[in-house]
């Protein structure tokens, strides 16, 4: 028997210096130029300096703290401790992930300001009402003008004009750490893992997987091929027994490869099809 769940998750959201007037004349025994800035306003203008949109796109931003303008902590941000609410920055577009629906709308970041248009979402209902109130928590703080500072530690902090403060921690994307684009592909994984021989991992069992692929109206083109055995992993995707999915992929090439490691490594991008197979 075959239960088949379709998640259509093509998103068309796509999601989603300060003035100084130091003193001429600098204190006895600081040995500073006078002509030199003040240090807060060098600070400033470092701070300024590293938040631009590469560093923005360069990484994936986990919320690793919220508080409300009189300090308490905004719990509702926090539904899935598990997984962070994270946010992705790409061509002008602002993705939020890790929340009910995935949310998403333009941006533009001038200066210590960045500015998020109005998102939209998909409708997806949550049975989880913290779930469901997380889509509104996020919604209602990144939207228009927020002041953007990035600390010296690398988190990116944003302000918003309620006094909310939002912390997000940096992780390179797969682009930064594998050092390009990657390929997209579309891969099966069936519903079972079977045996496979591997000279370093006894008993190992692996991913049954095979290409497939679709035209530019996601309808599938061609008749795949065999399964066959898949020795690596793919970031980011865990299989259940029982469950086969088609998941979309970013391939990239390893540059100088240990000698007994793939020279290709797959990240998942999202799962476009699953189907609970029954025994």
């Amino acid at each position: 028997m075959y239960r088949t769940r379709t998640l259509m998750l093509i998103l068309p959201l796509a999601l989603m210096a300060a003035c100084s007037n130091p003193s001429a004349t600098a204190p006895a025994g600081t040995g500073r130029d006078e002509l030199a800035p003040a240090p807060t306003a060098a600070a400033d203008q470092k701070a300024a300096a590293q938040l631009d949109v590469q560093r923005l796109q360069g990484n994936h931003w986990r919320l690793d703290s919220a508080t409300d303008a009189s300090g308490k902590r905004v719990d509702a941000l926090f539904a899935r401790a598990d997984k962070p609410v994270t946010l992705d920055f790409k061509d002008g577009r602002l993705s939020v992930s890790n929340t009910c629906n995935r949310m998403g709308g333009g941006y533009t970041l001038d200066g210590g300001t960045l500015t998020v248009s109005p998102m939209a979402s998909t409708m997806m209902a949550c049975t989880d009402k913290a779930l469901m109130a997380l889509d509104q928590a996020v919604g209602t703080r990144l939207e228009g003008a927020l002041k953007a500072e990035l600390a010296n530690q690398g988190q990116l902090t944003l302000r918003t004009a309620a006094g909310d403060v939002l912390v997000f921690t940096p992780e390179p994307t797969a682009e930064t750490r594998y050092g390009g684009e990657g390929e997209t592909v579309f891969i099966e994984v069936a519903a079972q893992t079977k045996p496979c021989s591997h000279p370093m991992i006894p008993n190992m069992q692996c991913l049954q997987t095979r290409e497939v692929a679709f035209d530019d109206k996601g309808l599938k083109q061609g008749t795949p091929g065999a399964f066959e055995n898949f020795y690596g992993t793919i970031e980011g995707y865990t299989h259940e027994d029982g469950v086969r999915n088609v998941v979309r992929v970013k391939r990239y090439k390893i540059a100088n490869p240990p000698a007994d490691a793939s020279s290709v490594a797959y990240v998942l991008d999202m799962v476009v099809e699953s189907e609970t197979v029954g025994k």
